[in-house]
């Protein structure tokens, strides 16, 4: 099943995907149905109690370490991310006037289901929720190392979109055997730019919930994106970008350019 949650009607709800519509299945107007496009798209996750733990791998397709000319990493490369950066379907990301290349990156995200501690691969398909798309931007301008990209290269207000839906684990495993054989799909304005497939991640995402889960509690809600292929490209204010994945959705966000370099 594929989840979204929107804002409608001056209130936020919780929604199914329903024959091309929106169900919602929460509140007074639960079993009303709302086209795509009379609601505002939120991130498909549910609210926590605690600060949302974000966390994002560098590197984990073989073939973007060659196009950025590094060596594949040896043991998960992961950066830390500010849950404030989220935004959802068909917003806006703001381009600083002052950066030269700026691109796209199509993620795999994944959402944590149950608090996970020493997760071994066999099971680390019992602690998944669902999955998403993410397009975890990057800012070249701002970067001085790939495996330890400061903050302003990943971090800022409206630069990590993910949605529109968050769907099942169950959904997935039945339907597509896991998530490790989805392609994924980037266009700039129509244009495909970017192709590849999970099945080529360097550390796949048992491995990575394992891994993490070794030294640190992943609590439900909380987010893993999984890199990306080769295939980025700078984007200009005015573009379309559209990241998709197989079984999981189209992400589009609109490029617009910031009045200046803060969040405002």
């Amino acid at each position: 099943m594929k989840h979204a949650r929107i804002a409608w009607s001056g209130a936020i709800h919780d929604a199914v995907e329903a024959d091309g519509q929106l169900l919602l299945t929460q509140g007074p107007h639960a079993g009303r149905r709302v086209g795509f496009d009379e609601v505002v798209w939120l991130p498909p996750l549910a609210p926590v109690p605690q600060a949302r733990t974000v966390i994002a791998l560098g590197l984990n397709y073989a073939d973007h370490a060659k196009e950025l000319a590094f060596k594949a990493p040896e043991e998960p490369l992961a950066f830390m991310k500010s849950q404030a950066s989220l935004i959802g379907h068909k917003a806006f990301t703001k381009r600083p006037p002052d950066v030269q290349y700026m691109h796209y990156e199509c993620e795999l995200a994944v959402v944590i289901g149950r608090t996970a501690r020493h997760v071994k691969k066999a099971n680390a398909h019992e602690y998944i929720a669902g999955y998403t798309v993410a397009n975890d931007y990057a800012i070249r301008d701002y970067l001085e190392n790939w495996y330890r990209p400061n903050l302003r290269v990943k971090n800022r207000d409206t630069c990590t979109p993910i949605g529109p839906w968050l769907v099942d684990a169950a959904h997935v495993h039945a339907q597509y055997g896991g998530p490790m054989n989805l392609h994924l799909q980037t266009t700039v304005n129509g244009k495909v730019t970017q192709s590849g497939n999970t099945r080529d991640m360097i550390f796949d995402v048992p491995t990575l919930i394992e891994y993490f889960s070794t030294f640190m509690t992943l609590n439900p809600g909380d987010l893993i994106l999984t890199g990306t292929p080769d295939g980025v490209v700078d984007c200009q204010p005015g573009d379309v970008i559209v990241t998709e994945i197989e079984g999981i959705g189209a992400l589009t966000t609109n490029m617009v350019l910031a009045k200046n370099n803060s969040v405002a």
